[in-house]
């Protein structure tokens, strides 16, 4: 279906899986083809054109990374700011 279907993403081919499954290659194929003219479709248009609602792709969670480094940077800033607003309540007072 790769040479029919123009597939950018992860998402893209959970999505072509699931229409795979559920459409069937054949009515799959021939839809591509009927859009696609000189090119390929994309994914979206496809399922437009076959009046279909793929669920949601997966959303692949980002691994958690160490932020030491980012807190200490923002602890670093706080304790600045917090001496700059002492020293301006110094001066009004």
């Amino acid at each position: 279906m790769n040479q029919l279907i123009r597939i950018l993403n992860e998402g893209d081919r959970e999505t072509l899986a699931w229409l795979r499954k559920h459409v069937g290659d054949v009515r799959l194929a021939a839809a591509a083809r009927h859009l696609g003219g000189n090119g390929k479709p994309y994914l979206s248009a496809v399922c437009r054109y076959l009046g279909v609602r793929p669920p949601t792709p997966h959303q692949h969670s980002r691994s958690v990374e160490d932020c030491t480094v980012g807190d200490n940077y923002l602890a670093q800033i706080r304790q600045l700011l917090a001496q700059r607003n002492q020293a301006l309540l110094k001066l009004h007072l």
